[in-house]
């Protein structure tokens, strides 16, 4: 019987998280404090296996995302280049933006991608990591138009 209201409550949640961030002016996922990916070092996806959190005295303001960083050196690397490093489709759930609504992504779910950091909701309920997996040559394209479409600015 609880199943019967799992996918009500996720339609909600997917639902919510798309009309606050097209409110925003920008489409970039960040919290109450402009903070983007939880925190997590972008530059620190590329090289290791786990991201690891970054450190607010390492900070840097990209598309109006704060982004914290591990070390100056990876502060020094995004800032020579923050679009290869900045996650794809703003921080939102790659998928969701496969399927052409936006939803918040959890910043340890995710997937370097043809050079590009891709984020993934993912909670007790629901990882969409495995099903991009499964679809990922339909979702993949499908993401990249959709993004262009959605957002203020050309990366």
């Amino acid at each position: 019987m609880k199943s019967l209201f799992v996918i009500p409550i996720l339609g909600i949640l997917f639902l919510s998280s798309a009309t606050l961030a097209q409110e925003k002016e920008s489409y970039v996922n960040v919290d109450d404090d402009q903070l983007a990916i939880g925190g997590y070092d972008p530059v620190s996806y590329f090289m290791a296996d786990k991201p690891s959190k970054g450190d607010e005295s390492f900070s840097h303001e990209y598309h109006g995302a704060i982004y914290h960083f591990s070390s100056q050196e990876n502060l020094d690397t995004f800032k020579a280049d923050p679009a290869k490093y900045a996650p794809a489709y703003g921080g939102y759930c790659a998928y969701a933006m496969g399927k052409g609504y936006l939803a918040n992504a959890n910043p340890e779910t995710f997937k370097i991608l043809d050079g590009k950091l891709l984020l993934f909701y993912n909670n007790l309920i629901v990882n969409t990591l495995p099903r991009w997996n499964r679809n990922e040559d339909t979702l993949y394209p499908a993401a990249e138009q959709n993004w262009k479409d959605k957002v203020a600015f050309q990366e």
